[in-house]
């Protein structure tokens, strides 16, 4: 009985500890009163009080949640005893960030920083390279972009300067636009004197006394003030780079017409974007990058903006409506493709900033090593190289192409299919200057060219001359372009877009659609082995245009095949 009791007292004690202490221990920490091994809790508020929906992260990983109404967060999952960096973030604010917390840990406090939402116009831009830059702090993404992207050279590429002055490559200038001047009319443009020498369309031949908007887009942050009086000819300091680095990443938001998704027409570059410059002598909002990270390690000056990773980002400088003309629309062409699929689709970053950031052969995983720089997952660094209209591996993966050949009784019938299956917009696009040449030649077993009796051939744009100079109109094939036709001059096809023009032709591919064209050629009199060599190749510019105004543009070869038929 003694043992018994004594058996029963101890069980007694031992439910009562149990129940005092703990069990309500456990129920505590199931509930998150306390934090178990690897989880940091705390909170998040900025200078009115608690932040609801902010994001907190372990910095550089995965693992992230969002704050509560009370600005309440529990983060889990975190290895216990190791110190981490926990950031926080909400649209509005810059990033915030608390250094070596060691999980388990709670009561960290994290203090958001509302950012600026108005502009300086007295702000002067950081340049790329210098002393105080972007290469300064961030050389090797900074050198990816400046020897790909197109945008780093857009105030001195020769094909914008001599277009917009009217000039060639070595600064002979075409002479300027004649006009008619009907009674009940405005002035009417003249074709170009053939009696003089001609170096190609010009705007500041059209119009000498004004400046148009072509800086919006190719030098905006010279033109942010005064988009329709900048000249950009006079594009200096970080200006001269065109696009660059500092501009990009101070637009906070892009204006598109809600009825449509599409920029307001005539309203190209940086008329359709806000721009946020800061204001350096404001101790707490001295400067303002806009990038992709919400767990940024500079919390004084940088943010994370979702618009970074949109299509919409890149709208206003890829729809121009002129004159009532969609004159470019690769946007546009995007926005009504199955790439716009939120779910599905590809955003343009997606395939013209794909990652990882590649430098001298090897991924970059941290974008400013020494200088505040954080390591991350080399597929977080999206590649500063816009690839383009210059990028041959880009254009090279943009559309597949088939050819078949088969003898039909003296002919030789070749079907080619080109289909638009890796590119989100009409290939070509963007620049009606860009078209595409497809060349199909049948030759015999003695290596003679064979006669073509039936289907399509280039037309007069693909170059009037030699074939083995690049001059292909008449033979064999068939071009893809979208041809302008300038109203009052009837000269087609234009470049001079800044004046009236109409849409004479549009071939060009759609995404996910296929264009199949015929050919037939006499088959040869004698036996043996005949061949068809298709090539599908690139032009950045038409022939005759180039040769005006002496543009060396190699043709880019983005898909060939040859087809062998036994007579």
């Amino acid at each position: 009985m003694v043992g018994l009791r004594k058996t029963l007292s101890t069980t007694f004690g031992l439910a009562i500890f149990l129940a005092l202490f703990i069990w309500p221990v456990a129920a505590a920490s199931a509930l998150g009163f306390l934090n178990p091994a690897g989880t940091v809790s705390g909170t998040v508020r900025d200078e009115n009080g608690p932040v609801a929906g902010a994001i907190v992260r372990a910095q550089a990983t995965t693992n992230q949640t969002a704050t509560d109404g009370e600005g309440r967060f529990t983060l889990a999952g975190l290895a216990s005893g190791t110190p981490v960096t926990i950031s926080a973030w909400k649209q509005g604010y810059y990033c915030a960030r608390a250094e070596g917390v060691t999980p388990p840990s709670a009561d960290v406090a994290l203090r958001l920083r509302l950012y600026q939402t108005n502009d300086n116009p007295g702000y002067q831009w950081i340049p790329p390279v210098g002393d105080i830059s972007c290469t300064s702090c961030k050389s090797a993404v900074t050198k990816v972009w400046l020897e790909n992207d197109a945008h780093a050279g857009s105030a001195r590429n020769p094909l914008f300067l001599t277009m917009y002055n009217g000039t060639d490559v070595q600064g002979n200038r075409s002479p300027v636009t004649r006009f008619a001047y009907p009674r009940d009319y405005s002035p009417i443009p003249l074709q170009p004197n053939p009696s003089q020498p001609y170096f190609g369309p010009g705007y500041k031949l059209d119009s000498p006394n004004t400046a148009g908007n072509c800086a919006a887009c190719h030098t905006p942050g010279a033109a942010v003030d005064s988009p329709y009086d900048t000249d950009p000819n006079s594009a200096t300091d970080a200006n001269a780079f065109g696009v660059h680095c500092d501009f990009c990443h101070k637009v906070a938001d892009v204006k598109l017409n809600p009825a449509t998704g599409l920029p307001y027409p005539n309203m190209p570059g940086v008329l359709s974007m806000d721009i946020w410059r800061p204001f350096p002598e404001d101790k707490e909002r001295f400067q303002l990058f806009f990038g992709t990270f919400d767990d940024d390690n500079v919390p004084e000056e940088d943010t994370n903006l979702p618009l970074l990773r949109e299509s919409r980002f890149c709208a206003p400088c890829h729809y121009g409506v002129f004159w009532n003309t969609v004159v470019y629309n690769s946007f546009g062409e995007w926005l009504v493709s199955p790439y716009s699929d939120p779910v599905k689709g590809k955003s343009c970053q997606d395939c013209h900033m794909p990652s990882p950031t590649m430098v001298d052969g090897v991924a970059l995983t941290n974008i400013a090593p020494g200088k505040g720089g954080v390591e991350r997952d080399p597929a977080t660094l999206h590649a500063h190289t816009s690839l383009g209209s210059r990028s041959e591996e880009l254009l090279r993966n943009s559309v597949t192409m088939a050819a078949t050949a088969r003898l039909d009784g003296e002919s030789i019938a070749v079907q080619v299919d080109i289909t638009n299956d890796r590119t989100g917009h009409h290939v070509p696009t963007d620049s009606p200057l860009r078209n595409m040449i497809l060349l199909v030649v049948a030759t015999g077993p003695d290596g003679k060219p064979l006669p073509q009796t039936g289907g399509p051939t280039v037309p007069q744009w693909g170059g009037v001359g030699d074939p083995s100079k690049g001059y292909y109109a008449g033979l064999p094939g068939k071009g893809y372009a979208k041809v302008l036709e300038e109203l009052w001059t009837e000269v087609s096809p234009t470049a001079a877009y800044w004046n009236h023009a109409r849409v004479l032709s549009d071939n060009r591919i759609a995404a996910y659609a296929t264009d199949r064209s015929s050919y037939s050629f006499a088959a040869p009199s004698s036996k043996g082995d005949a061949a068809v060599e298709v090539r599908l190749l690139f032009r950045r510019a038409f022939r005759e245009l180039a040769d005006q105004k002496g543009w060396n543009i190699p043709d880019i070869v983005i898909a060939q095949q040859e087809v062998h038929i036994q007579r």
